[in-house]
């Protein structure tokens, strides 16, 4: 162990709070957001509705005073603390696929046993470095970034409730400090096991010491387990009747109750799957949803690696996003294992010996189980997904082209889904906000009017080139200064929706109970209705970034994009594939020529 040096997490709370919008701006940026959506009637309604929540002592206005309070509370980090449990907790259907996200791994040892040790020692050496504040907080550009949410990595458990979720983690009230567990939980099989990697003393066990304690679990039970005994498939089901079933189960049996605490209390999770992925789309789809009884959804961080040794990533979404998982990844990467276990201080003494967790079930509760993983594997089977590589392209290129790389492929985007779909339709974008103080991401809205004209142009056949270029310069020009509006936190809609939450939780109390029609209205409607839905990921460590499908007719676009390489995964409801697989070849096109384009740019 090093010595304790204090600063992964000095920056946290000197960080300036995110700033919180008047009123009257998050109005008028909503109505400029969704203007290009709408037609003149629908902007008209929509106009007459924003401006309803400025009416002076109106709901709205109570609303927003309420939010003023609490943000200026000492003990708020940001009006946002409300917001982000409603979002993420509150949602009622399946995490799994619906919200969890996952990222895939370069090659590595074929042994999956050697595999998961090494990204478990890994792993540990990253929750080390955390828990001893030696790890370096990321400065890009020397802007300290926001560490909190590395905090909730390990031994971090959704825990599901009615009518909200609750997170069951480090570094809270009711477990200060970070995690002494000394567990992971692995899922074999259809079966789970505790598996210590810390031993006693809190010493690491090695690489070696741990693949051989998973080869013993592997080859315990070469048949998996039957369906209706996989438990983590119950994790699958929509979270208020999960809740009930979490119920049924731990109060069945003293048994269930001490499974089911280790499992929450684990450091991690680590999936091993016999699946041989054929290529890396299938690869892909396993890392996305997978056995569901050989998964426990509900883990922040679950290790899955599948029978060749293919390897990634599996994260419930609620307290982590994207960027804090590629600081944990680029982490794991940085070192070799024999690095990580040295820093770590890992000795060899024996195997550590792994201990079946036995769930005593009973005929309803296999039923259960059962119904659980059909249904998921029905609803896996419902979406279908692609990849598109461009292995010869990527953001140096479009720097070279004098383009924002975003911006580039967000153009892209949009010209492909018009010829797909012939429509350009609202299309949500990340944008991460870890400036801040416990800074998460703001929600941008792609479509512009200069981004609707550049699409407009380059339809038009009789459009010129220096006509299309001008119309990309523009859209560009429009994307990166609403980017940079949102990184600011000079956004709309989660200030408005937080509005909204407001109302629902202490709307009586404030005498603010009125309806605001801007809710309903086609603007606020239609703006948020996604036909794409996009977010990336740029790490060299990651091959493949994804995740499901987020509405009915909406195509998920995580995209991993980096100086020489540029990976898109697709998702979709099945019965909307053709229109993602056309979107898909109009991609390849569409990226070829707009570099065509940038590149006979003269003058």
């Amino acid at each position: 162990m090093s010595q304790h040096t204090p600063g992964t997490f000095a920056a946290d709370d000197d960080l300036p709070k995110v700033p919180l919008p008047t009123l009257a701006a998050s109005v008028d940026r909503f109505l400029e957001w969704c203007r290009p959506l709408l037609t003149p009637e629908e902007y008209a309604r929509t106009e007459h509705a924003a401006r309803d929540l400025l009416v002076s002592g109106g709901t709205a206005e109570r609303l927003q005073a309420d939010l003023d309070r609490f943000d200026a509370d000492p003990a708020t980090h940001s009006w946002l603390d409300e917001f982000w449990p409603s979002r993420y907790l509150g949602r009622r259907d399946r995490i799994a696929l619906n919200a969890n996200f996952f990222f895939l791994f370069g090659p590595g040892s074929p042994d999956p046993g050697v595999r998961a040790a090494e990204l478990a020692v890994a792993a540990l050496r990253h929750k080390i470095d955390l828990d001893d504040e030696t790890f370096p907080a990321p400065a890009p550009r020397g802007e300290p970034q926001s560490m909190d949410q590395s905090r909730h990595v390990f031994s971090t458990t959704r825990i599901p409730g009615d009518p909200q979720d609750t997170v069951r983690s480090p570094f809270t009230d009711a477990w200060p400090g970070p995690s002494r567990e000394r567990h992971v939980v692995v899922l074999c099989r259809g079966r789970l096991y505790r598996l210590d990697v810390l031993g006693p003393d809190g010493v690491p066990h090695t690489a070696g010491e741990i693949a051989d304690a998973l080869r013993t679990i592997r080859d315990a039970h070469p048949a998996p387990a039957p369906v209706e005994e996989g438990v983590g498939a119950l994790t699958t089901l929509a979270r208020a009747e999960w809740a009930g079933v979490r119920d049924r189960l731990i109060g069945l049996d003293p048994a269930n109750a001490e499974a089911v605490d280790l499992v929450e209390r684990a450091l991690f999770a680590i999936c091993l799957d016999d699946a041989l992925p054929a290529d890396e789309t299938a690869a892909a789809r396993t890392l996305l949803a997978g056995d569901p009884g050989h998964r426990w959804f509900d883990k922040a961080l679950s290790i899955v690696v599948l029978g060749d040794g293919t390897a990634g990533v599996n994260i419930e979404h609620c307290e982590l996003d994207g960027t804090t998982v590629l600081t944990l990844v680029d982490a794991m990467f940085a070192d070799t294992t024999e690095g990580h276990a040295a820093r770590i201080g890992a000795r060899a003494t024996s195997a550590p010996e792994p201990v079946a967790l036995g769930f005593v079930l009973d005929d309803e509760l296999r039923a259960t189980v059962r119904r659980a993983h059909e249904e998921f594997t029905a609803f896996d089977d419902g979406t279908a997904t692609e990849l598109v590589a461009f292995e010869d392209f990527g953001s140096a290129e479009a720097k070279a082209l004098k383009s924002s790389p975003d911006a580039f492929v967000q153009a892209a985007y949009q010209v492909a889904h018009r010829r797909a779909k012939g429509v350009t339709g609202a299309t949500y974008e990340s944008i991460a906000t870890r400036q801040f103080r416990r800074g998460r991401t703001e929600a941008m809205r792609v479509i512009t009017p200069e981004m609707v004209a550049f699409v407009d142009l380059v339809q038009d056949p009789q459009a010129s080139g220096d006509d299309r270029r001008a119309g990309f310069r523009a859209a560009a020009d429009a994307h990166v200064a609403r980017a940079r509006q949102c990184r600011d936190g000079d956004a709309p809609e989660q200030h408005l929706w937080e509005l909204e939450w407001i109302q629902r939780r202490r709307g009586a109390e404030l005498g603010a109970t009125d309806p605001m029609p801007v809710f309903d209205s086609p603007g606020w409607t239609i703006m948020r209705d996604d036909w794409l839905s996009t977010s990336s990921a740029p790490s060299e460590n990651v091959r493949w970034f994804g995740f499901g499908s987020t509405a009915s007719r909406c195509i998920g676009v995580a995209y991993v994009l980096l100086p020489h390489r540029f990976h898109v995964h697709l998702s979709t409801p099945a019965d909307q594939a053709e229109g993602m697989h056309a979107f898909a070849r109009e991609l390849r096109v569409a990226v070829t020529e707009l570099r065509a384009l940038l590149a006979a740019e003269t003058g």
